[in-house]
């Protein structure tokens, strides 16, 4: 039976895999990073024409500083280079672009480049692409918590607590999707992913396109999301 495409308003991906597809072709793990970054520009494509209202990548976590030097290295060349050139494609697109993360632990040289893409973009009026960078979802939770109790009048609740976060004002994620095979959410919006459907494929980053995300798009239209509730009151609010 054909279902309905469901195109989620928000969709997050944990981009895994892009060592072992290097590692598979006996090339360097940098290599795998290379062509993991053509993968985002398919994906960021295909989610635009699909009118995905935002899209956040995990591109480099908290944790990943622990990697061989080298590697840390590549990455931080490699995103100022698709900052370079992605820049005036994603502002043709209306793509509004959005760091999400302490980038204060990035090259000063970085940071700006990275500010300055986002008021170049900043009045995108098509997707909202954040990608997390330096990003840990207890991070993230700690500092909202920081900012929330330096507010004399302050009162503590879920709301007060998610304006706090560094997704503020954005809807959190239908859809997480996971690459490489990993079942787990690796420390990536952890209070975000509080009722997100989540999808895991066994895909490597490097070879995620847009038949991939489509996929992935038809299991979430396929799935009910209750949010506490029976199934029969969802198929009732439905139909009200």
């Amino acid at each position: 039976m054909n279902l309905e495409m469901v195109i989620p308003r928000h969709i997050a991906i944990v981009m895994d895999g892009n060592g072992r597809w290097a590692q598979q072709r006996k090339r360097p793990r940098l290599f795998g990073h290379h062509r993991g970054a053509e993968a985002v520009r398919a994906t960021v494509k295909a989610c635009g024409k699909l009118s995905v209202e935002c899209l956040t990548l995990f591109a480099f976590s908290s944790e990943n500083w622990k990697r061989p030097e080298d590697e840390v290295e590549g990455l931080m060349s490699l995103l100022m280079t698709a900052l370079n050139r992605e820049a005036k494609g994603l502002v043709k697109h209306g793509v509004r672009l959005k760091f999400i993360g302490d980038v204060k632990g990035f090259s000063e040289k970085l940071q700006s480049k990275i500010r300055q893409v986002e008021e170049l973009t900043s009045n995108g009026d098509g997707l909202l692409l954040q990608v997390a960078a330096n990003y840990g979802g207890r991070w993230d939770i700690v500092e909202a918590a920081k900012a929330l109790a330096a507010q004399s009048e302050a009162t503590f609740s879920e709301a007060t607590l998610s304006e706090q976060l560094s997704t503020q004002g954005v809807p959190d994620p239908d859809l997480f999707i996971r690459t490489g095979g990993e079942r787990r959410i690796s420390n990536f919006l952890l209070w975000q992913l509080a009722y997100s459907e989540l999808y895991f494929t066994d895909v490597l980053w490097p070879d995620f396109d847009e038949e991939t995300l489509l996929v992935a798009i038809q299991d979430f239209s396929g799935r009910q999301r209750r949010f506490g509730m029976t199934g029969e009151q969802v198929k009732e609010g439905s139909n009200a």
